[in-house]
This record gives C-alpha cells, sequence and structure tokens, in this order.
C-alpha cells in the first residue's frame, strides 16, 4: 500500500473533496448602490422551519464582504448553459456585473440573474467562523424556479461540468 499525503496537504485535500460533484450556485447583493457577486459550491439547504440556507465563503472574498456589509443576499442556482457566466463570477474582476442584466429580488433587491434555474433571496441569519472560511446561514425572505428549461451546472474535479441522465 503506497503511503497517503496527510490530511493537512492541501493539493491533496482539494484532490480527494473534488471527487464530490457539488451544484454551482452565484451569490449576490447590491452593496452601495453596486451588484457584485461570487460563485459558491459549498451551497446547502440548512432548515425547513424556519426556512434556512447556508453558504461558506472565504473569508479574504471582497464579495462576501460586500454581502456581510449589505446583510442579505440572493442564492442564483446556475443552470448548465451558464457557464461562461459562472467563470465570470469566479474571477476577480471589478465589475462582474458588466453587460448582465438583473431583476431585483423582490424582498432585498438582490440581484437574480437570467437563466438560473431558481434563486433564493435572503437576509443574514448568523455567520459561524469556519478556518479560512465563514458559515453565513440565510434566513429565506422569498424564493423560486424559473421555467427556463436547462439542467444544473456541476463542479467536479476542479472544473465545470454539465448533469445527464
Amino acid at each position: 500500500m503506497s503511503e497517503r499525503p496527510p490530511a493537512n496537504d492541501p493539493a491533496h485535500f482539494r484532490k480527494v473533496l473534488g471527487a464530490y460533484p457539488t451544484g454551482v450556485t452565484i451569490v449576490t447583493t447590491v452593496d452601495d448602490g453596486r451588484p457584485t457577486g461570487l460563485v459558491i459550491g459549498s451551497f446547502t439547504s440548512v432548515s425547513l422551519d424556519p426556512p434556512l440556507v447556508a453558504f461558506l465563503p472565504t473569508k479574504t472574498s471582497g464579495s462576501w464582504a460586500a454581502i456581510e456589509r449589505s446583510r442579505r443576499f440572493c442564492v442564483n442556482v446556475v443552470a448548465d448553459d451558464q457557464l461562461e457566466v459562472a467563470g465570470v463570477f469566479a474571477g476577480k474582476s471589478d465589475d462582474k456585473f458588466a453587460g448582465i442584466d438583473w431583476t431585483p429580488a423582490p424582498e432585498t433587491g438582490s440581484p437574480i440573474l437570467p437563466g438560473s434555474l431558481a434563486w433564493i433571496d435572503c437576509t443574514i441569519d448568523a455567520v459561524h467562523d469556519a478556518g479560512d472560511h465563514v458559515i453565513v446561514v440565510g434566513a429565506v425572505q422569498a424564493m423560486d424556479t424559473t421555467d427556463h428549461d436547462a439542467g444544473p451546472a456541476l463542479f467536479y474535479k476542479g472544473g465545470y461540468g454539465r448533469f445527464t441522465k
């Protein structure tokens, strides 16, 4: 049996956890009149009563800082034909919304992106420390699915992909 790297080896950690496919979301807000957002793969439902969701941004993210200041956000579930948009929001651009139309979410005004499969409009309920990330728990204020006829975008082994049956 070959010797495996220790659990605290960052490259090995990414490789192993990369074997678990995750959905792709874009979490958005409006901070000081300016829309911003980031790609998140670590998104989950938390509670039905009350309705809560969570996502885990890195502490150093500028988009997370904007969401933390605004205390509100919208989770956009990314469709498999939005991979280019996801790439923009995964980057470090100062204006990720350049050329992207959006609709304000009904309760918080956070951006709903066209072509998303669903959206979840939230206010921050709690923030918990988690190493180099934080766990952000959101209280769901409004949500809906869209009529967009596409599959979900997935993140797997370091890249974006599609789900096929």
